[in-house]
């Protein structure tokens, strides 16, 4: 299987998805230097976007009652800033968290804007949470089954391509959550006076070498596919 020549289908995926790790390495590494001018920090601008929207900032949002809510915390490791919908809990790395660079501040509302698609209940975003378990099943699957079909029982095929086609809808699905949530952190960085025009400008570059990275994935996932669907068709 791995030297089957249908494999040379994913070096232009591969070595997109190589440039985009380095874009934004080096993307983030040039605006983490590059502090912004009112001395705010990734948790203050979190929190103020946060104020803006009129999301409740809380420590258990999921029993608040009253408006939207969302807790903030900060979480360990480098740029494992996420926004977890179960929890309604928005996790800031450290050094986003407490850093007063123009890539922190640009990282943190970028998360912040997942934090308002729930809110506002954004279709994408809530299509992605119901058919995440069941695609996060495609996934875990996929691999086995077509590996079974392939040395032992063909019919598996079939279903090793259907379980990477959810694997594949839900990195395609996620394009659309990971570029709004762009737009609305940059809308609310410039809107709320947090940054000024040169800082917008770098905290803009470093949120689209993130989007590049979410690209890429979806190139190989969906090139994946297509390999797995010429596998399958030519043993079946």
């Amino acid at each position: 299987m791995y030297l089957d020549p249908t494999i040379l289908l994913l070096l232009p995926p591969m070595g997109f998805a190589i440039w985009a790790q380095s874009k934004v390495k080096s993307t983030y590494a040039r605006f983490s230097k590059m502090g912004n001018r009112r001395g705010l920090t990734g948790a203050d601008v979190a929190q103020a976007i946060l104020r803006d929207e009129s999301i409740t900032l809380t420590d258990d949002p999921l029993s608040y009652t009253g408006a939207p809510a969302c807790s903030l915390e900060s979480t360990p490791g480098h740029l494992t800033d996420h926004y977890d919908p179960r929890s309604r809990t928005l996790r800031l790395s450290e050094d986003v968290y407490h850093g007063q660079s123009v890539a922190a501040l640009g990282i943190a509302a970028h998360e912040v804007g997942h934090a308002i698609q729930h809110a506002r209940l954004y279709s994408p975003l809530m299509m992605r949470n119901v058919v995440y378990p069941v695609c996060r099943l495609g996934t875990t699957l996929a691999w086995p089954l077509l590996i079974l079909g392939l040395i032992a029982f063909p019919p598996l095929l079939k279903l090793a391509v259907i379980m990477f086609t959810l694997a594949v809808f839900f990195t395609v699905l996620t394009l659309p959550v990971e570029f709004n949530a762009s737009s609305r952190a940059m809308r609310a960085l410039a809107s709320g006076g947090y940054l000024d025009a040169e800082e917008l400008d770098g905290a803009r570059k470093v949120l689209s070498a993130a989007a590049l990275t979410y690209v890429a994935a979806a190139a190989m996932a969906v090139v994946q596919l297509l390999r797995v669907v010429l596998l399958a068709g030519r043993r079946g």
